[in-house]
């Protein structure tokens, strides 16, 4: 057990994160899991911690951070394994809540099936859910999921469960290299769709050294036909990247150079937004020439319009030549 942070969040800010399961307990054992492989694959929930221990922890890093004048945006259930295995979780969610911050869930969504789970996440504001793959052949390949798990179940605890909750509720699916995609992307973004409660489909990749060596970060184009497949179905605001550094992905800082590559690291932008962007900022396309020079952003040609993204490090070659 621990409480950690808190720490910069893509998603949420700055974020104290609860570590409330012992290490690698999951009922997947995902490719790209930055932990390595599942140590006890379950979906048997257990009680692992007293909730009041949970609570003390909590409420000892939070003074700790509110003494020091840090901002924490949510108290965030992110453990080294699934968190809904954790038998106890509603009461541990109800003590936190007397903090009075915001309390997050980040889930595999394995176990919403189960009707216990989903009243126990209902108990809190945010809930980020998992969705790789919704065909039994990628899900399996991807998450590699416990033996009793069964795909049709798990999809079904996902739209009863975004269904009722009354919170913030946003999907995020990983795409990797080595993966024979197909139309997968389009299956996905129309099994979102019927999700009307949803405020976000984050779009990510891996960030750190995955379990399995093969894993590798996939091609900017995998990643923007992803992108396009999402808001086809969704729309632009609802679509986000999770590609970008830790921290910074959403920052605003006012200088123009900055914004666009932090922008660029979660949203893809056609040629038009950016031109309507460096208008407003009073500045002019030698910015953007000067990014891919640098080798900084790149640019995609996607079914006749320009997008420019933020080039991902361990990449080379994957651009269209630029043009002024």
């Amino acid at each position: 057990m621990s409480a950690f942070g808190p720490v910069p969040s893509r998603r949420l800010g700055r974020s104290l994160g609860i570590n409330n399961i012992p290490a690698k307990m999951c009922p997947y054992s995902c490719v790209y899991c930055q932990l390595g492989k599942t140590m006890n694959m379950t979906v048997e929930r257990q009680a692992f911690y007293q909730p009041e221990d949970i609570f003390r922890e909590v409420k000892t890093k939070v003074d700790e951070a509110t003494s020091r004048n840090e901002k924490i945006g949510y108290l965030t259930f992110v453990p080294d394994g699934e968190p809904t295995l954790e038998i106890n979780l509603r009461q541990e969610i109800a003590l936190l809540k007397q903090i009075g911050i915001p309390i997050a869930v980040l889930t595999n969504a394995s176990l919403l099936w189960r009707e216990d789970v989903r009243e126990d996440l209902f108990e809190a504001d945010f809930a980020s859910l998992k969705l790789d793959a919704v065909t039994e052949d990628l899900w399996r390949n991807i998450n590699r999921p416990h033996k009793d798990l069964k795909l049709d179940r798990v999809l079904e605890g996902v739209v009863d469960f975004a269904t009722a909750f009354k919170g913030t509720i946003v999907s995020e699916t990983m795409l990797v290299s080595g993966i024979n995609y197909g139309a997968e992307s389009e299956r996905i973004a129309g099994f979102l769709r019927h999700l009307k409660k949803l405020d976000k489909a984050y779009i990510a990749i891996p960030t750190r050294p995955p379990t399995e060596k093969w894993v590798k970060r996939p091609a900017e184009e995998v990643i923007n036909a992803a992108f396009q497949a999402f808001i086809q179905e969704l729309s632009p605001k609802r679509v986000e990247y999770l590609i970008g550094y830790e921290g910074n992905a959403f920052a605003f800082t006012g200088n123009v150079r900055e914004d666009l590559l932090a922008i660029t690291a979660v949203h893809p932008m056609r040629k038009e937004a950016v031109k309507e962007f460096l208008r407003k900022a009073n500045a002019d396309w030698q910015i953007i020439e000067k990014l891919l020079r640098e080798n900084k952003i790149i640019e995609l040609d996607y079914e006749g319009n320009l997008y420019y993204m933020r080039k991902l490090p361990s990449k080379t070659g994957n651009s269209v030549k630029h043009r002024s």
